[in-house]
């Protein structure tokens, strides 16, 4: 029978720690430049780094957080997103690049409820457990898991590896390298805490990579 590796929230961590994690601070080659947004030219949010089975690298996430809806952040090829596939070692914390500037800001007191959130980085760390259900399908897994564990279904942050579940149509982006199908990756959540989490739309996400071309994607449905 076929399985499904979930990601299980089991705690926090150090914000550059060097393991699968959603939150904190992203981990690159040293010189590696923080992403912008290619409509609104804003800092990306960093959501995710996923380290992968084989020593095949390390999958860092992005995504634009600087105006909800007004950029293109759930597909994969519009530039409100960005993914990349590192080499699993001689990686640091990548620094913080400055918070926008609103420029154009015209009710001071949206502007007041707004200053406390950081557009670069999700408001909390979560670690993860890596847990193999006897279960094809994610949806599935997912439910058992939780009638296991007694724990709810928010606490799983996602899927690695396996097959998509797709929540619409399937969306499997080419590499822009090689031009073949991307090989899915991981499935990412919203988490237990909508306040700190990425913003999905209450979907999820899907992380794609060619590991031959040393490229990946990134990209969300609901």
């Amino acid at each position: 029978m076929s399985t499904t590796t979930l990601l299980i929230h089991s705690g926090s961590a150090a914000p550059d720690a060097p393991v699968t994690r959603v939150g904190g601070l992203p981990l690159a080659p040293a010189g590696t430049q923080w992403p912008t947004c290619t409509t609104c030219s804003g800092p990306l949010q960093f959501i995710a780094h996923i380290v992968l089975d084989g020593g095949r690298g390390v999958l860092a996430v992005f995504m634009c957080a600087n105006d909800p809806g007004s950029c293109e952040d759930w597909s994969a090829t519009s530039g409100g997103n960005r993914a990349y596939l590192f080499p699993p070692t001689g990686l640091v914390p990548v620094p913080l690049p400055p918070l926008p500037t609103a420029e154009d800001a015209d009710d001071e007191d949206e502007d007041d409820e707004d200053e406390d959130e950081d557009v670069r980085q999700l408001g909390a760390v979560r670690t993860v457990e890596r847990v193999t259900m006897a279960e094809p399908e994610y949806r599935a897994a997912s439910k058992a898991w939780s009638e296991r564990s007694g724990r709810p279904t928010s606490h799983v942050l996602g899927q690695l590896g396996g097959t998509p579940g797709w929540l619409q149509n399937d969306e499997t982006p080419d590499c822009t390298g090689c031009g073949r199908p991307m090989e899915f990756v991981a499935r990412l959540e919203e988490g237990p805490d909508p306040l700190t989490a990425p913003n999905f739309g209450s979907g999820s996400a899907y992380a794609h990579a060619c590991a031959p071309c040393g490229r990946a994607a990134f990209l969300w449905q609901c």
